[in-house]
């Protein structure tokens, strides 16, 4: 048990990290974010909450520049004020801004932001154990070999996130008759919307799969639940 201590402290830390990240967060977006209010989309976002049986989705403005979609851990949606400029702009269409919606409904359904709290306390356990065993043989290089192997599990299980929440995203965009198309053009859009702010790769797709293999699942997801029922 006293060899356990030090782990235990770790995963404890790694929830108190998250803990507060998640309130900082919280009140930023309070301060900085007000609800959308657009016909068109409202139009969308209300096909999607019958599909649902929701009364409505309410979607909100996060007031930055990078190009992303938002699920908050508190159950929020949020579109940044960059990504709805490229909507008014003719850059995305409604369609598409939906289908950002729907993918981030898709966290909060399947419960990500509670898994990612698990997570975050348990690859910081992770860490303090690898730093512990790596240190012993490789003295002094313990802590970066430890923080490279623990981010790339962060980042495999971010993955399998983002895949599910596409999924997730698929199926209500077939239910509510908008279809999966405007998910995968919206893929292909993305790195060139970002290049015209000139700011790097998406913020959404760091640490996410590879856009051609998101492409790819969605049209298996899309053939397998669109294919005609045959008797």
């Amino acid at each position: 048990m006293l060899k356990l201590t030090p782990l235990l402290i770790a995963a404890l830390y790694g929830f108190i990290l998250w803990w507060f990240s998640a309130l900082r967060l919280r009140h930023e977006l309070d301060a900085k974010s007000t609800e959308l209010a657009d016909p068109k989309l409202k139009t969308l976002t209300d096909r999607m909450a019958g599909a649902l049986d929701l009364p409505r989705i309410r979607v909100n403005i996060y007031e930055i520049e990078p190009v992303n979609g938002l699920a908050s851990p508190d159950g929020r949606i949020f579109i940044t004020r960059g990504f709805f400029d490229q909507y008014r702009a003719g850059k995305v269409t409604a369609e598409e801004m939906a289908s950002v919606i729907a993918h981030e409904l898709g966290h909060v359904a399947l419960g990500h932001a509670r898994r990612r709290m698990i997570d975050f306390s348990g690859q910081n356990a992770l860490r303090t154990a690898l730093m512990v065993v790596i240190g012993r043989f490789i003295p002094g290089l313990g802590p970066i070999l430890a923080n490279v192997l623990t981010s790339m599990v962060a980042a495999r299980l971010s993955r399998g996130d983002e895949y599910e929440a596409d999924a997730y995203a698929t199926a209500l965009l077939i239910k509510s008759g908008i279809g999966a198309g405007p998910q995968k053009t919206l893929f292909t859009k993305l790195e060139d919307l970002t290049k015209m702010r000139g700011k790097g790769p998406p913020a959404w797709l760091l640490s996410h799969p590879k856009t051609e293999q998101r492409i790819a699942a969605i049209e298996a997801n899309e053939a397998k639940w669109t294919a005609p029922v045959t008797h």
